[in-house]
Parts: structure tokens; C-alpha cells; sequence
């Protein structure tokens, strides 16, 4: 069976997603727009520049994603909302989980992040 569009998109997004962060943090830049919103471990930041700047001042020198879930659905105004659980090694560090959440959305015929949430899978201890 085919994956829906929106699956095909998703998945591409995500696959994108951390092949940048992992390689280039700095160049992310490129998915977000203006008024994209970004909660990093519950810390708000809101417009492409203000997001760039925290994805690029995390205290790790190098870091490798491994996606084990993803989840895409399709929203009622054409949008993509897509889910996604797996574990990140940075530097030296243990590996450990993360949650992510994005929100997709077509301006001008190219997909952006309009809102990106994620958290370490360490808050459900305690």
C-alpha cells in the first residue's frame, strides 16, 4: 500500500530534520520561518532567528539522533502534524530518550516548521 502524502512528507521532514541538526545545527535555519514557535524542555522561543540561536548554543560539540517512532497526521487546514520518539547520543554523554513534535506547513510551495516541541524522556521518573 502507498503512504499517504502526507505520511511521504512527514517522514522526509523528519529524516531531514535531524541529518541537519546532527551535521549542521546552524544551517536549520532554513525550516523554520518567523513566527515559528520552538519549547525546548519547556523554555519558549518564538522566529526562525531566536530558534537558531538556542538549537546552536546546546553545550554538545557532536550529537547522533536515532529515530525509533514517528507518527504524521494530516490537520483539518492542510497541515502535518508529525510525532517522533528516539534516542540521541551527544558527545560522551549516556544515550537517552527524546520526545519531538513538529507542525508542518506549505507557504509558498516548500514545507516549513511553524511549531516544534521537544523534551528528553527523562521527566517521567520521580
Amino acid at each position: 500500500m502507498d503512504q499517504p502524502l502526507w505520511e511521504q512528507i512527514g517522514s522526509s521532514f523528519v529524516q531531514h530534520y535531524y541529518r541537519v541538526f546532527d551535521s549542521d545545527r546552524s544551517q536549520l535555519g532554513a525550516i523554520y520561518i518567523d513566527t515559528s514557535c520552538l519549547t525546548w524542555e519547556g523554555e519558549q522561543f518564538e522566529g526562525k532567528e531566536a530558534i537558531v540561536k538556542k538549537l546552536t548554543s546546546l553545550p554538545f560539540t557532536k550529537i547522533a539522533h536515532s529515530i525509533t517512532a514517528q507518527d504524521h497526521q494530516p490537520t483539518p487546514d492542510s497541515c502535518i502534524l508529525s510525532m517522533v520518539i528516539g534516542q540521541l547520543k551527544a558527545d560522551e554523554d549516556l544515550i537517552m530518550g527524546f520526545h519531538q513534535s513538529f507542525l508542518l506547513k506549505n507557504i509558498n510551495d516548500s514545507w516549513v516548521c511553524t511549531n516544534d516541541m521537544f523534551r528528553l524522556a527523562i521527566h517521567n521518573f520521580g
